[in-house]
């Protein structure tokens, strides 16, 4: 399936629509420890009122259910119905009772105020405009409520050196935030903290965590590669030129190798965390 020359929300759900039966099953460990950053930093409680943005197959969802459950709400969102089929199945399969919808999340018709938590990971970098989405996703919380966002930081620089094969074929919105320079918000800690205080978030700050990330070879990097939003990138890469990438790609992995053969790299997960404004 092409994605070429679709418009990008059309691009962006055609992607996870793909992706979602392999996405978080390639066996790289990946999403659960990402996820599992962002839960300990927002520290959900008991009775509270959840939201997860872009919900994907649910592993921040189920987190934030078993964390507010039975007392609390949880509600998911995604662009993708094939997504949210398979956190609503995952959901199911684990006795918890959440609500999960299609929806975009860089405009939610949900109520304003009507949060206690609001996460998102992984998912601000695809929308048209990162601070309106924020701005919106700001005024879903109740006052004092708190958010927290998932972006990249520092990644292994094997990875990074892999990553960058794809530059060629990318259009500017697609290439990694670090090459456009320190004034893109998605580059650094303090530029996406600017981003998330600017959407009227108050009390902001940033968590890092490092999430190992180890294949078994270069085929092991391209299935998880495949299973994620890379996917989009694979798109742009003409049919005659892909193998010739691949190949490039092995030869940038087997310098990460450790001694059992093993390609282990490393990627930095940001977490921007922020609260809503206190009444008065």
């Amino acid at each position: 399936m092409s994605t070429a020359g679709q418009d990008p929300v059309a691009r962006v759900r055609a992607t996870f629509d793909a992706v979602a039966d392999d996405y978080d099953q390639s066996g790289v460990a990946f999403f659960g420890p990402a996820a599992l950053g962002l839960l300990e930093a927002l520290a959900p409680q008991p009775g509270e009122r959840a939201l997860d943005l872009g919900c994907g197959r649910g592993a921040v969802t189920t987190g934030l259910a078993r964390a507010v459950l039975p007392s609390g709400t949880v509600e998911a969102v995604d662009l993708s119905p094939a997504m949210v089929a398979h956190t609503s199945a995952l959901l199911a399969r684990e006795g918890l009772d959440a609500r999960v919808r299609v929806m975009d999340a860089a405009d939610p018709d949900l109520p304003a105020g009507s949060f206690d938590l609001v996460a998102s990971a992984l998912v601000l970098f695809f929308l048209p405009d990162p601070a309106a989405a924020l701005a919106r996703w700001v005024r879903l919380l109740a006052p004092g409520g708190r958010i927290g966002l998932t972006t990249f930081g520092a990644e292994h620089p094997a990875a990074a050196e892999v990553n960058a094969l794809f530059r060629p074929w990318l259009p500017p919105a697609m290439l990694d935030p670090k090459a456009m320079g320190p004034d893109d918000p998605f580059a650094s800690d303090a530029g996406m903290e600017a981003l998330l205080a600017g959407a009227g978030a108050t009390d902001v700050r940033t968590v890092t965590r490092r999430v190992p990330v180890v294949y078994g070879d270069v085929e092991g990097w391209k299935a998880f590669s495949m299973s994620t939003g890379q996917r989009m990138m694979w798109a742009l890469v003409p049919e005659a030129e892909r193998d010739g990438l691949l190949a490039r790609a092995a030869d940038i992995l087997d310098g990460a190798r450790d001694g059992t053969g093993r390609v282990v790299s490393w990627q930095d997960m940001r977490y921007t965390l922020g609260r809503a404004p206190a009444a008065g």
